[in-house]
């Protein structure tokens, strides 16, 4: 009778794993047939196990290769996540002091960038002059990385240390000095040594679209236009990128979903940092005023909730992953399409796995309901889950960013809702304020917009941004 139970129970527990497995299978290819993603990595971790591990569609179309778990993803910002991981390495060798100015590691900084700390950095509440500016506008294959570390250092800084967050390459550029000069190696073959070669992360290189890379996934992109000429309908296109090595630490790796997700039971067993320095890289600091940053060191993607919390980060509109530190567990996905945002359904792909997360998400709930019912109804349903529970609040930082998502693919209508939504929760928030200006800008609602603009520079007479929109305007 025991070996009768035992074995039901077996075949209970399997069928289990086996509708779970087909329920996220369904909804992996629901989106990749709505968003046209031409191939798809998944990697599920549960108690330090790899639960689900899939491979969808095409990985290079000319050739028609299908996608395998070898196939290599660009997971470009991503890297800053093992970017803060190689910062926290040094601080529990006591190389590095996360309080520490940048100026007591690197040599020869302006004046004003002397006193940034390294947290700061991590952060990116630094204030220092974004050098994608420099670099981006000099064509392909173009810059110099001497000649552009010269200008950038040159110009002004953006905002006061500390006052408030802009997301900007320059912080991970300094901190890949900061590796390289401690280690007496370049950062590269830091992360070769400290990280894949203890991971055993065969599949994970840093490169570019000029480095041949075995089982490459190349990126493409759905685009409107080409060469400022308007084509009939949306063209799949190939992605051309590059990375210069200095740059390497915020947008340079490439990897796998296995890879990843090694890497992520890793750290939770604790091989590559400690379960204290683990929680120091995965909580926020604080700003000049003492509010809490929406990011935390080195990971972008952060979920501070009572339940449930998360850690992650995304990169490049292709690829995101998620950690749920209490939960033991962790979802990577990867794709080849710029565009397709995994970190906007991750949440309610690892519902499948654990049902409980997406329902404390209200970013996830608010975006499902609204794509059922229209962006128009976004206040509505605000008021109707908080009829349910009145604490129910989508967060100002992942609605702002969510809303520039939908933004990019020139759905300004729907974010339009999106920014308004935020300034109804948010009324003393001048980053809201300023969001709504961009798209009613974009919309040629120009009158509103210098009104949000105008708000905007009330609450943070700092924003220089808003100002030079408003001095252009008028």
């Amino acid at each position: 009778m025991k070996k009768l139970i035992t074995v039901l129970m077996l075949i209970s527990q399997l069928g289990f794993t086996q509708s779970r497995e087909k329920q996220a299978e369904d909804f992996l290819l629901r989106q990749m047939k709505t968003q046209k993603i031409p191939g798809l990595q998944v990697a599920v971790v549960e108690k330090g196990k790899i639960v689900f591990s899939k491979s969808y569609g095409t990985a290079n179309i000319p050739d028609n290769i299908p996608v395998d778990n070898q196939s290599i993803f660009a997971i470009n910002s991503c890297t800053k996540s093992f970017t803060g991981v190689a910062i926290m390495q040094l601080v529990e060798e006591g190389k590095l002091d996360l309080m520490a100015p940048i100026s007591k590691y690197i040599d020869s900084l302006p004046a004003q960038w002397q006193p940034i700390k390294i947290q700061q950095l991590l952060t990116h509440i630094s204030g220092l002059p974004d050098i994608l500016r420099i670099q981006e506008n000099t064509g392909a294959g173009a810059f110099n990385e001497a000649k552009s570390w010269q200008k950038i250092i040159a110009m002004p800084m953006d905002f006061p240390t500390g006052d408030q967050f802009s997301y900007n390459q320059t912080n991970y550029v300094l901190l890949g000095k900061v590796i390289t000069q401690l280690r007496g190696k370049h950062f590269t073959q830091v992360f070769q040594e400290k990280q894949f070669d203890v991971v055993g992360m065969s599949h994970t290189v840093f490169g570019d679209s000029r480095d041949i890379i075995p089982h490459y996934a190349p990126t493409y992109t759905f685009k409107k236009a080409i060469d400022g000429e308007l084509l009939p309908a949306e063209k799949l296109t190939a992605n051309y990128s590059e990375f210069p090595r200095s740059r390497r630490t915020g947008s340079g790796l490439n990897s796998t979903a296995e890879d990843m997700a090694h890497w992520v039971i890793a750290l939770q067993e604790g091989k590559l940092l400690k379960k204290e320095t683990l929680k120091t890289m995965w909580s926020p600091i604080t700003f000049n005023n003492g509010k809490p940053t929406n990011w935390a060191l080195g990971w972008g993607v952060n979920k501070f909730r009572a339940k449930h919390r998360a850690v992650g980060m995304s990169g490049g509109g292709r690829s995101a992953f998620l950690v749920y530190p209490d939960d033991d567990m962790a979802v990577i996905v990867l794709t080849n399409l710029g565009g397709s945002s995994p970190e906007n359904w991750i949440e309610e792909l690892a519902g499948y796995f654990n049902p409980e997360i997406p329902a404390a998400d209200p970013i996830t709930l608010l975006r499902t309901e609204l794509d059922k019912r229209g962006y128009d109804k976004a206040m509505q349903v605000v008021e109707e889950a908080r009829r349910k529970d009145p604490s129910f609040t989508p967060d100002e930082n992942e609605l702002n960013e969510w809303a520039y998502r939908v933004m990019s693919k020139d759905k300004n209508k729907e974010a339009l809702e999106l920014f308004k939504l935020n300034v109804a929760l948010y009324p003393d928030s001048w980053n809201v304020y300023d969001s709504l200006g961009e798209v009613l800008l974009k919309s040629g609602n120009k009158e509103e917009a210098i009104k949000m603009y105008q708000k905007s520079v009330e609450l943070n007479p700092n924003n220089k941004g808003g100002k030079q929109v408003l001095s252009k305007l008028k």
